[in-house]
This record gives C-alpha cells, sequence and structure tokens, in this order.
C-alpha cells in the first residue's frame, strides 16, 4: 500500500475517534448563542439573591448566593451553585444534539451522590437567545415518582442570560423560585463543589 493510502486511512481513522468523544453539536441558532453568552463568563463566579420564593426554605435565608461558570467545553457547561456553606449543587448544560439539557448534580460532603441527582429538562423548542425552558424529561419524571415527589413532576426549569444577569427559575404551577446573579462585578472563586476538583 502507497504511503499516501496509508495517511489516508490515518485521517479517516482519526476523524472517527474524534467524533466518537465528541457528540455532534445540533441545535438551533438561539441554543447557541444562548449556550456562548454563558460560556463567555467561563472561570468567573457571581453573587445572586432571591427575588422570588413562595415556600421560604431555612436552607437558603441568609446565605450567600454564588455561581460559578467553572467547566466549559463545546457542548457542555458546568456550574456550580453555593449556598453558603452548601457546595452540593452544579447545574450541567449539555448539548446533546437535539436541543439542550439541563441537569442537577447534588452531592454530599463526601462526593457522593445524593439519591435525588441528575434530575431536570430538555428543551422542546428552539427557545430564545437570552431564555431557554427545560421541562422535567422522562427519567427525571420516573425520579420523582419513585422518590415520593410527584408534585414535581411538572416542574419547568428556566435559565435567562442577559448582559447584566443571570437568573435561574424554577416553576410549577403553585411554586416558583427564582435567583438574579449580578453578572456585572465577578466575585471571588468558590472552592470546587462537593464531588469535584481543583
Amino acid at each position: 500500500m502507497r504511503l499516501s493510502g496509508i495517511l489516508i486511512i490515518l485521517i479517516i481513522t482519526q476523524a472517527s475517534l474524534l467524533h466518537a468523544i465528541e457528540p455532534p453539536l445540533i441545535s438551533t441558532q438561539a441554543q447557541d448563542e444562548f449556550f456562548n453568552a454563558i460560556k463567555q463568563h467561563c472561570g468567573k463566579s457571581f453573587r445572586g439573591k432571591i427575588v422570588v420564593d413562595n415556600q421560604p426554605s431555612a436552607s437558603f435565608t441568609n446565605k450567600a448566593l454564588i455561581m460559578h461558570v467553572r467547566e466549559c467545553s463545546n457542548f457542555q457547561l458546568k456550574i456550580p451553585f453555593h449556598v453558603g456553606k452548601d457546595a452540593s449543587r452544579t447545574w450541567i448544560i449539555t448539548k446533546t444534539g437535539s436541543g439542550l439539557s439541563l441537569k442537577h448534580d447534588h452531592r454530599h460532603a463526601d462526593g457522593q451522590s445524593d439519591s435525588l441527582t441528575m434530575y431536570g429538562g430538555h428543551t422542546v423548542d428552539s427557545g430564545f437567545t437570552n431564555v431557554q425552558s427545560f421541562p422535567a424529561d422522562a427519567p427525571t419524571i420516573e425520579m420523582f415518582v419513585a422518590q415520593g415527589l410527584p408534585q414535581s413532576n411538572t416542574n419547568i426549569w428556566q435559565i435567562y442570560i442577559y448582559p447584566t444577569k443571570f437568573t435561574y427559575r424554577l416553576i410549577r404551577e403553585g411554586r416558583e423560585f427564582k435567583v438574579d446573579f449580578d453578572l456585572t462585578i465577578p466575585v471571588e472563586n468558590p472552592a470546587a463543589p462537593w464531588g469535584y476538583q481543583d
């Protein structure tokens, strides 16, 4: 076999391996712009405040709220959400090949996964450059039923990204929770969230 033939085979093989490692990045223009608007803040952290909570929880009262756009690739963003000293929550936004998914990675202080983890939703339409909605997906609904939380089956998570503000919102019938983060003033990055390493 000639050298040129061997080189062609090697190039094709390498391309196939790269394709297997990184999933196809199929998403709408609005989803791409939304993803990239968050990604541009990679490595930075921002302070937040609760602006709506119709079922207040003591775990959030008088606690510093910090989001950290910590890990970024062409297809995934990992954003820890620190509540005081509680570093159990990480939001994961992923390009899936048919839109975007949002998952909640919940860990214990020892790094072990919580029994209620990796729940979330998937986009069902193009959304908007500044806003994407994630209705609860089938695995999440199964998890909520198994955990005795059927009221959460209709959860819709929303993320808003504007030049000066990032917003995380949860809504369902009778429930709304919303946190705004000020993107104009970066703060010191927190330590790695539980289950991750610096």
